[in-house]
């Protein structure tokens, strides 16, 4: 495993994580504590450090697989990653709550679920402009940080060219920028990348398998179950993605690589990106998640030796 500094932080964090919204039952399967612990010993013994969860994965039921989990190992050898301002009703149903006190509600919510006495990253969850520009909620949240219950301050972006909330991230104290990225859906290199290297933002790349698409399992014409949220994406958009993997696969996949490695590693080149945070349904997932680390330079991204090298 190979490990970066997030941004201006002091938080020290493998370029390969863990997305979690997987873990709240959304994405096709419930899962069991087991299941859980099963996925994050392996992560740990990949080198995995990183965790990115939501208050909204189920009503806090990510957040709590991953807190007892981490409740009965060393607290300190994990980065964990949560966010705020939505709450869970049902499948794919959430309101959205932003007000200070609701806020601070969610995150002792948080706190609860979790098992922990700080969060080390806490994000603005893929919120509206005018949810973000409340000085009255950064000025709660700074609070917190000075309490102790939070290291570091984020921001998960819901449009991944959101280029107002990145470029006011230094104003609020948001030291990271989350963003869908991956090798079908480039929009952040144009204005939000160079935003945050203007800032040394740290960079979590969130959706880098394109919600699986990037695997390589599925072909044009594939469906999903009723209760897997890419059941929700439009058909035709689904099958031109699904032909693009297959030309990526044919022209741009090194021989004998396979397919989640590479899409991760490309990730990873971009010289924004401090770590990916690919979902994983099982061991054997995390075990091809992290092998994309032997492919990125120790340090800043920018040293990783060309594309061609993927």
């Amino acid at each position: 495993m190979k490990y970066r500094k997030l941004g201006s932080t002091n938080l020290k964090v493998s370029v390969i994580g863990v997305g979690t919204w997987q873990f709240g039952g959304e994405w096709g399967k419930p899962f069991s504590q087991d299941e859980v612990d099963a996925i994050l010993d392996q992560a740990a013994e990949s080198g995995i450090n990183l965790i990115d969860t939501a208050e909204c994965y189920g009503d806090h039921t990510s957040e709590s697989l991953i807190g007892d989990y981490v409740s009965r190992r060393r607290r300190e050898d994990w980065v964990i990653a949560t966010k705020f301002g939505h709450k869970f009703h049902a499948h794919l149903d959430r309101s959205q709550h932003w007000s200070p006190q609701e806020v601070l509600d969610q995150l002792d919510a948080s706190l609860k679920a979790l098992r922990t006495d700080y969060i080390d990253l806490y994000q603005f969850h893929s919120g509206s402009d005018e949810a973000f520009d409340q000085d009255e909620l950064w000025t709660l949240l700074d609070k917190q940080v000075k309490a102790g219950k939070i290291r570091h301050l984020g921001t998960s972006i819901a449009s991944n060219d959101n280029l107002h909330q990145t470029d006011s991230s230094e104003k609020v104290g948001s030291q990271v920028i989350q963003v869908v990225y991956n090798r079908l859906d480039r929009k952040p290199e144009e204005r939000v990348f160079p935003s945050c290297i203007r800032q040394n933002l740290g960079v979590l790349a969130r959706v880098p398998l394109a919600s699986g698409y990037l695997s390589g399992k599925y072909l044009p014409g594939d469906t999903f179950a009723e209760d897997d949220v890419r059941r929700r994406h439009d058909p035709e958009q689904t099958r031109l993605k699904l032909e693009e993997v297959r030309r990526i696969k044919a022209e741009e996949l090194p021989s004998g690589m396979e397919m989640p490695t590479w899409a991760l590693a490309w990730c990873l080149k971009h010289p924004a990106v401090t770590a990916v945070i690919p979902g994983c349904k099982s061991p054997e997932q995390v075990i091809a998640n992290a092998a994309a680390a032997a492919y990125v330079g120790e340090g800043h991204p920018q040293h990783w030796s060309g594309e061609d090298e993927a």
